[in-house]
């Protein structure tokens, strides 16, 4: 017989009155220690059955991938209290501070309502189950004061903190917001339902379009809903429902094969033999029945193709260290850069990317700004500006660069590589076809674009 039960069965049989007086003596002490069941067998009846489920924790609340509670146990009670009080996550004196504790319970500070509903039964569970082993571990003299374990034999996830903080699901909805979210309005009024005010009068064509839309293609026309939240939410939803008739919104397997990029920069298809027009396609050749929206190659489509392939990698655990992650630290601005009469050397539908970097820095100083687009045959350039900003944009200020002097330095993509990555930045690759200096103002809108002459630019 094991010796805990042992004890138990020596407990009920002896006089009622020496229990009694043990009691009395004790506090009660004695008895509660005896009716407390051990780390072990919390472990067995409680953090086991988490470690065996074939479901995902809690912790998919928060985080795309690259972490689950499974990560911190391990096959034994002492092993697993051992890894985790010497990685600082226990605390012994008081339990109920412990660390993983803390962020087992982070779900519940989720401002997802109803990512908090949903999860609620499964993170309680967890909690409850952590706390209460915990608690019988600390209250063990002999687990306290054991040896720590070697650090290659503790528990915890196998990628690098910066890689659960990248998959972390508000990152990822603030990264959404910069990239995509922030162009919505490239699909008034078709996608953008919220953004219809009835009351406005200049809207009640765009209203009765959107209305006629939704007729006759469903509800799937409301891709942009009233939240970056909400949209987001559906997006994965979507996404997740995969038809044989039409590529998904979003790709996880081949992200440049996603139709919230493709439908925007695709034509509106074309006519039958009595003219009449062919429904919008969904699956290559797709087409489109607004018509282009962004141009491939212009600063929108590297944006949509940046979150793309970065949540893509996400969902599929592709990140394994901090080298392995994009910088996303694009943030966007209604400020527009504008070369006229680019020169000669810079071949019509070329790619063009522009970095801008303060006049009073060295020229290989690290760029404030940048955009992209493509030289048209009537030799001009237009691209709307990115703040590079590590660490991603303000909350709630309105991403600008100020009035000043700054040097603007140009790369042409001759050797296509964004061909092969439609995210990279040239200048880490190749010197600057040309450059120039400018004192700018920097306003918003295409009406108020900082036009600069081509013939000011000193090329190679």
């Amino acid at each position: 017989m094991p010796q805990r039960h042992a004890d138990r069965s020596v407990v009920s049989r002896l006089p009622h009155r020496i229990l009694l007086l043990a009691a009395f003596l004790g506090g009660g002490s004695w008895l509660a220690m005896a009716d407390e069941p051990s780390p072990l067998e919390l472990f067995e009846q409680r953090i086991v059955p988490i470690f065996k489920s074939p479901n995902p924790s809690s912790c998919v609340q928060c985080h795309l991938a690259s972490v689950d509670l499974k990560d911190y146990i391990l096959p034994s009670s002492r092993e697993t209290f051992l890894s985790l009080r010497d990685q600082g996550l226990i605390d012994l004196d008081h339990p109920e501070r412990s660390k993983i504790l803390h962020l087992i319970a982070m779900g519940e500070q989720d401002s997802d309502a109803l990512a908090r509903r949903i999860h609620a039964k499964t993170r309680q569970a967890e909690y409850e189950a952590f706390a209460a082993w915990i608690r019988a571990c600390c209250a063990d003299p002999n687990l306290r004061s054991a040896p720590a374990l070697e650090a290659a034999n503790r528990a915890g996830p196998r990628v690098d903190m910066t890689v659960i903080r990248h998959n972390r699901k508000d990152r990822i909805l603030d990264s959404f917001v910069r990239n995509i979210w922030s162009q919505r309005m490239r699909c008034f009024p078709c996608h953008t339902p919220a953004e219809i005010d009835p009351s406005n009068p200049a809207h009640e064509v765009p209203a009765r379009r959107h209305a006629e839309l939704v007729a006759q293609h469903g509800a799937r026309m409301n891709i942009f809903q009233a939240t970056p939240q909400e949209t987001l939410r559906r997006l994965v939803a979507n996404s997740r429902k995969p038809r044989a008739d039409r590529l998904p919104l979003i790709n996880v397997n081949d992200p440049l094969q996603s139709l919230l990029l493709l439908k925007p920069i695709s034509r509106v298809p074309g006519k039958d033999a009595e003219g009449n027009l062919l429904p919008p396609s969904h699956v290559p050749p797709v087409t489109h029945g607004g018509g282009i929206k962004m141009h491939k190659n212009d600063q929108s489509y590297k944006a949509f193709v940046q979150w793309l392939q970065d949540y893509a990698r996400g969902v599929q655990d592709g990140y394994r260290s901090a080298a392995d992650l994009p910088a996303d630290d694009w943030v966007p601005t209604e400020q527009v850069l504008r070369i006229a009469q680019t020169p000669v050397t810079w071949p019509a539908m070329s790619i063009v990317q522009v970095f801008v970097h303060p006049a009073d820095q060295p020229p290989d100083s690290p760029p404030v700004a940048f955009t992209q687009g493509v030289v048209t045959p009537r030799r001009m350039f237009n691209g709307a500006l990115f703040l590079i900003a590590p660490g991603g944009s303000d909350s709630g200020a309105t991403p600008r660069l100020a009035p000043g002097t700054y040097r603007l330095r140009v790369f042409i993509d001759h050797q296509h590589r964004l061909d092969a990555d439609p995210t990279a930045l040239l200048h880490h690759a190749q010197d600057p076809d040309a450059e120039t200096v400018i004192t700018a103002k920097w306003e918003e809108g295409f009406k108020h674009a900082e036009v600069v002459p081509g013939s000011q630019f000193s090329t190679r």
